[in-house]
């Protein structure tokens, strides 16, 4: 908000200058963007009148004009096409200095003497206006200093405010603010009422009442609407950052920057019967003032007349009632919008405009009696005409209730870190015009007022406290507390160190989107019915993933889709699963592989990946926790997996995760070229690890023993080396398995497993009789549980 220094000392006079003004509203909250002068430095600068002006005889756009500087006549040569008889204008007398340190001297134009310069707007500094010299009013006093007949010696102040602080985006509440920080009076603006001389009125109607709870208009007739808007308005009005229109137009703009009260004027002939606030019909068309046409939207708040949409309502006035060169009737109104109902209204149509900026904010809801009649003694001031009563349509149940808060002293206390006594809080409170009411029980009752529609809660007043009290002048405290450092188990991995290993063995970090398409999550999981989104992005983005695949999938379709043919990628990330009406979001650990085992190289060409290329990858990962022996991979069947290559992944007998082919119908859907092998499990399992306990290296040599052993086919080398483990004794190192065979001696439905099987005492060397003793337990074990025979 841009405002004139000078504007704002009329209101309130503190005891500091300009940089002193600027630097207590930034600590108060209100912060300074911006100072600069109204006009640039010039000097000897008065106040002159052409008395004549004639063709200089040697050049055809120059003029020899007489300019009276009320005591004296001087002859200066102007080539401005506006030099003429009768104007008064700004005199540069010879030793003046303009902006630039540009200095007037005695010159001759053409062989004609010229004794000074008459002046435009731009070689002033005061705009960029070059389109003639200035013209000053026929009243300006002749000889006068331009810089005083003009008051140049003001400042314009930019202030950036805060969003909830809307009471200062107006002169009164700026001065206010002032007031409250400097202890000093407030001049109080006359908004007496203005007697009716007509009884003309016009109906109104809410219709959408919960928007816009209170509408005031007033009818005023026979206004001069070529009547010249006061040199003090204007400069008021532009120093703003508003330019001057005409006298209704710039007094409904005046009330705004003094009151911050938005206002509008209807020409009353083009109103067709009354006024009805309601929402806009969908597609309705209306023209604004800036000759833009829009289309309406359905939630956009209008006022209207009985035909037809006459403004949008805290937005801008429409076209099709605007005041013009022939208004002779206005309709002057004013009005409180619920915030919501404007808020976002204007930028969905590309708009931002004063009063849009200050309703969405907030504006007092008790300030329009006040604006409209402040309005309309200025109208009667300057335009004239007949005014007729104040017309109010209001709804009660939806304007504002008075706010009322408690203050406990030992909070303002606790939150400031400062003891300010009771006296000097309820002072500060005071100045800020609220009204306290002690408890005694050292705490207060307050009434907030209704411009101080951001107090809503007790920290608010706080706040207020230490803003006027001086941020500055609060303790600055070093804060202190104990950090203690959290216990971290040496057997728990990281989830860095799981991504550190994977991209060791070649893999790639992927992100992918947590949500997915609907028809996509049910390929891959058909146990969990995937979370829907209220709002999706797309279709391809309108559930919750319940496992990683989906994402891994399409990150290698893209990549082959890009002759990137050997792709090897995990993910960490959240699923989703939907346990009731709750939402379970575990973490999970999923990779993807493809294409050669090895790159391409010099030694030849490479494998395809197979089930144990990624098998391999997990025994790595459970090894990093030193707890490989708890983990096991169950031959089972997957809905998203191959059913003769996938297998259930368990720690300790309970299922965390799983791992295979994928399914070769799934693949196809997704247009994978094959073959693509995936796993995934919960992060948590692998996660927890084993602390290794230190054991003595054996001095005592090994004894190892070779079994080739007939079993069926479909026996999984697993329940082998677990039924060997459990039959060897407590002195078995190892069981391998180093061979498998099928073919000539062998039956169908049968192969032969060659085990090693290793024994080593801590202590002493085994004897022939131990190791033949637990050799035939093993034996006699894999022929009564898996039908296994010793191969001769």
């Amino acid at each position: 908000m841009k405002f004139s220094e000078q504007w704002l000392r009329e209101l309130v006079q503190p005891a500091i200058d300009t940089q002193g003004l600027a630097d207590q509203l930034s600590l108060a909250g209100l912060e300074v963007d911006e100072i600069e002068s109204v006009a640039k430095e010039f000097s000897g600068v008065v106040v002159g009148e052409v008395l004549s002006a004639e063709q200089h005889p040697d050049a055809d756009k120059l003029r020899v004009c007489q300019v009276s500087d009320g005591s004296e006549t001087f002859q200066v040569v102007c080539g401005a096409p506006n030099a003429r008889a009768g104007i008064k204008t700004a005199f540069a007398t010879v030793g003046a200095v303009l902006p630039g340190n540009f200095k007037i001297k005695k010159a001759k134009l053409r062989g004609v003497e010229s004794m000074g310069m008459l002046c435009a707007e731009d070689e002033l500094g005061l705009s960029d206006d070059h389109g003639g010299i200035m013209e000053l009013p026929a009243d300006a006093p002749v000889g006068q200093s331009v810089r005083d007949y003009l008051n140049l010696e003001d400042m314009i102040i930019d202030v950036d405010l805060t969003p909830n602080r809307g009471d200062c985006l107006g002169m009164v509440g700026m001065a206010r603010e002032v007031g409250v920080l400097n202890k000093a009076a407030v001049a109080e603006i006359d908004c007496s009422a203005v007697a009716a001389t007509i009884g003309d009125t016009v109906s109104i109607e809410l219709e959408a009442a919960s928007a816009c709870p209170r509408y005031l208009g007033r009818v005023i007739r026979g206004i001069d609407i070529n009547a010249q808007t006061p040199r003090w308005m204007v400069e008021r009005l532009e120093r703003s950052g508003v330019r001057s229109i005409d006298p209704v137009v710039d007094v409904t703009n005046y009330v705004l920057l003094e009151l911050g009260q938005p206002m509008h004027a209807f020409d009353l002939n083009k109103i067709e019967g009354g006024i009805r606030v309601r929402m806009a019909e969908q597609g309705e068309a209306l023209t604004l003032l800036d000759g833009s046409e829009i289309k309406l939207n359905a939630d956009t708040l209008v006022i209207a007349d009985h035909n037809k949409a006459i403004a949008m309502a805290g937005i801008m006035g429409g076209g099709n009632s605007e005041v013009s060169e022939e208004s002779k009737d206005i309709l002057l109104e004013c009005a409180y919008f619920d915030p919501i109902a404007i808020a976002g209204r204007a930028r969905n149509y590309g708009l931002h405009t004063d009063a849009s900026h200050r309703y969405e904010r907030g504006v007092d809801w008790q300030l329009q009696a006040r604006a409209i009649e402040r309005a309309t003694a200025l109208l009667i001031d300057i335009v004239g005409g007949e005014v007729g009563p104040v017309i109010q349509a209001v709804s009660e149940t939806n304007l504002p209730k008075p706010v009322a808060l408690e203050l406990r002293h030992q909070r303002v206390t606790d939150m400031l870190v400062l003891e300010i006594p009771a006296a000097e809080i309820e002072e500060i409170l005071t100045r800020l015009g609220l009204q306290l009411r002690a408890n005694g029980d050292g705490s207060w009752m307050v009434a907030v007022p209704s411009y101080r529609f951001d107090i809503s809660i007790e920290v608010d007043l706080i706040e207020e406290i230490a803003r006027v009290y001086g941020y500055n002048n609060l303790p600055s405290n070093t804060p202190r507390a104990e950090l203690p450092l959290p216990s971290i188990k040496e057997s728990k991995l990281t989830a860095s160190t799981l991504r550190r290993h994977l991209v060791s063995r070649g893999y790639q970090e992927a992100i992918t989107y947590s949500f997915i398409e609907a028809g996509l999550a049910k390929q891959f999981d058909d146990q969990n019915e995937a979370v829907a989104l209220a709002n999706p992005i797309s279709a391809e983005m309108a559930v919750m993933r319940t496992t990683i695949w989906p994402g891994l999938s399409k990150a290698v379709a893209y990549n082959q889709a890009r002759q990137q043919s050997r792709v090897r990628l995990f993910e960490i990330g959240q699923c989703f699963i939907a346990n009731g009406d709750e939402l379970e979001q575990e973490n999970s650990l999923a990779g993807i592989i493809s294409g050669n085992r090895s790159p391409e190289s010099w030694m030849g060409k490479s494998d395809k990946v197979d089930f144990f290329d990624i098998k391999g990858d997990l025994e790595s990962l459970f090894s990093l926790g030193g707890d490989a022996s708890q983990f096991k991979l169950v031959a089972d069947t997957h809905h998203a997996l191959h059913p003769g290559q996938s297998a259930r992944i368990e720690k300790a007998g309970v299922t965390v995760g799983w791992v295979g082919a994928m399914h070769p119908s799934l693949q196809k859907s997704l247009d994978l070229a094959g073959p693509v092998y995936l796993f995934e499990m919960k992060l948590s399992s692998l996660l927890e690890g084993r602390l290794p306990r230190f054991a003595s290296l054996s001095k005592f040599p090994e004894s190892r023993r070779d079994l080739a052993m007939v079993i069926g086919a479909e026996v999984s080398f697993d329940s082998v080396r677990s039924i060997a483990q459990s039959e060897g004794g407590e002195f078995l190192k190892e069981v391998i398995l180093f061979d498998v065979y099928t073919g000539q001696g062998i039956d169908d439905g049968q192969k032969s497993l060659a085990l090693g099987l290793t024994w080593q005492h801590p202590s002493r060397t085994l004897n022939e009789e131990e190791i033949n003793a637990s050799v035939q337990a093993v034996v006699e074990k894999l022929t009564s549980d898996l039908g296994a025979v010793l191969r001769d």
